[in-house]
């Protein structure tokens, strides 16, 4: 950092959204005794962050106009749109650093907040490592909108996620419907796109367009109605949350209700109204590794269940409710489905690679098993597995066939199943000279059970059976290697990758290709 008696401080100042009235007072003090100001203005534009604090610039102030070389994605850069904004940012560093070298405190007004979307970030990436260096927040857009629409934004546990417009519409769609309330920020020529996800979301409705959020001339109207060649860049989305919902489509409800265990509001559900569940493998990751019959069964069912990770890689459309939630909660997944299922709509309860191996559909059977014990009705939900591409399979079609002979699927997590048994497994596995997968390798609260499992294999079978390590098969970081079991290094495979240790037979090609044959002897 440069010393702060010969060099001026660096001051990211938010004006608020267009109100001169919503300038802070701080803000309006470090503007007031700045000796530079500095503010950016878009291609033939004046600068909006300027008109807004102009009554607060002194008259003494020099003044550095930061004009964009481009304000949209068409350029001749040689490093495109992006390319050119950086060469951008460092021509206005340079052009603020010599006022902050020459002892002259600067002022970066910033619409909204400096941090949020503000173009800011980019100065302050550079100077803050060099410059004593100030953040003054202001009150966001998303703020001044969300007063404009006078409705409350996010009630009791809403998730809010503010996206932008810029989103491909099925990402936008997906995110949207993953959150219960939203901000969609960057419109002007996305708004098209933007509709459409909402659309695809089930939010169309409840959205609401907000343009010039607290300037005059502000605009407020259902975004349904927007005149989508008319959006200025300065507007943005408003999605307010529905609060805690009663109905089945309401993940917040459905999940109190089953933490709860309170019953069903409305009664029974006659069994005619009794809808499927559909316990679906996506397979290990590729999207065109997901079976026709699979993308039919999520085409057509009312809600998708599941993992997160696994929700998010269902396409958003109209009519689909998503129901995701973290990884430790099988049961419950698998109780909401069938509940969801008793009140009458199709369910898709997915799962990664295969749903039958080490997948949902065990955990739907678990669940609906409890649930017969409380309420023998659920005998009345149809279970309807679909298969998928199982991450073994891949893994071993990504380096040949080493799972070509005889070969058992092991989940080497001791989570369900206590070590003895599963040493007792691996022991009588590959003394019958059986290949083995291994799902779930390792993982940071199992640091220690792959290393186990490959001295206990050494021991029994011996340092060189052929091992093939395989991390996140069939994606773009998608890698594999080979070596054995005495060499086997614990320290580089984590929960991303597929362990296959091979039976006594198995080969390697001298191009690298790993094969085990058919045949015994």
């Amino acid at each position: 950092m440069s010393d702060e008696t010969t060099t001026g401080r660096f001051y990211g100042v938010g004006i608020g959204p267009g109100d001169p009235e919503l300038i802070t007072l701080k803000a309006a003090r470090l503007i007031r005794d700045a000796d530079v100001i500095a503010y950016h203005a878009g291609a033939g534009k004046q600068s909006l962050a300027r008109s807004i604090a102009a009554d607060l610039i002194p008259d003494g102030a020099i003044e550095e106009e930061l004009r964009y070389p481009v304000t949209t994605g068409f350029t001749d850069h040689p490093r495109g749109y992006y390319g050119a904004l950086a060469d951008f940012y460092d021509e206005c560093c340079d052009r603020l650093e010599a006022h902050l070298a020459a002892g002259r405190s600067v002022v970066v007004l910033a619409i909204g907040d400096p941090l949020f979307f503000g173009s800011f970030m980019y100065v302050h990436d550079r100077l803050s490592p060099r410059y004593p260096t100030e953040v003054v927040p202001g009150i966001t857009s998303l703020s001044a909108a969300t007063a404009a629409v006078a409705t409350g934004l996010c009630r009791h546990e809403d998730t809010l996620t503010v996206l932008p417009g810029t989103l491909p519409v099925p990402e936008l769609a997906r995110r949207l419907a993953d959150t219960d309330a939203a901000i969609i920020m960057k419109l002007g020529r996305t708004f098209a796109g933007v509709r459409e996800a909402l659309r695809q979301a089930g939010m169309l409705e409840r959205a609401v367009y907000v343009e010039r959020a607290s300037y005059p001339g502000e605009l407020v109207m259902p975004a349904a109605e927007v005149d989508e060649g008319r959006v200025p860049y300065m507007s943005l989305v408003v999605v307010p949350g529905e609060g805690l919902r009663d109905d089945a489509a309401g993940r917040a409800a459905d999940f109190a209700r089953l933490t709860a265990g309170a019953p069903d509001e409305g009664g029974e559900p006659s069994p005619s109204s009794v809808g499927t569940v559909h316990v679906v493998g996506l397979g290990p990751g590729p999207d065109h590794w997901l079976t026709p019959q699979a993308s039919e069964v999520l085409a057509r069912v009312d809600h998708v269940v599941g993992y997160a990770p696994y929700v998010a890689r269902v396409p958003q459309r109209e009519g689909l409710t998503r129901h995701a939630s973290g990884n430790s909660v099988e049961l419950d997944r698998g109780r909401l489905a069938l509940d969801l299922a008793r009140e009458g709509a199709d369910v898709a309860l997915v799962s990664g690679g295969d749903a039958g191996v080490f997948g949902m559909a065990t955990a739907l059977f678990e669940s609906r098993e409890a649930a017969l014990s409380d309420d023998p009705g659920y005998a009345d939900v149809p279970v309807d597995v679909v298969p998928g591409v199982t991450a073994a399979h891949a893994a071993s079609a990504l380096v040949g066939a080493v799972l070509g002979g005889d070969h058992a699927l092991v989940n080497l997590s001791d989570n369900l199943k206590p070590w003895d048994v599963l040493a007792a497994r691996l022991t009588a596995l590959a003394t019958n000279d059986i290949s083995i997968a291994l799902y779930n390798p390792r993982s940071r609260s199992r640091p220690d059970t792959l290393g186990a499992a490959r001295d206990l294999l050494v021991e029994a079978v011996g340092p060189d059976r052929v091992v093939v390590v395989a991390r996140h098969v069939g994606r773009d970081e998608e890698s594999s290697w080979v070596t054995t079991l005495g060499e086997l290094d614990v320290e580089a495979v984590d929960m991303g990758c597929l362990v296959v240790i091979g039976a006594s037979t198995t080969r390697v090609t001298d191009d690298g290709r790993v094969w085990t044959p058919r045949s015994v002897g």
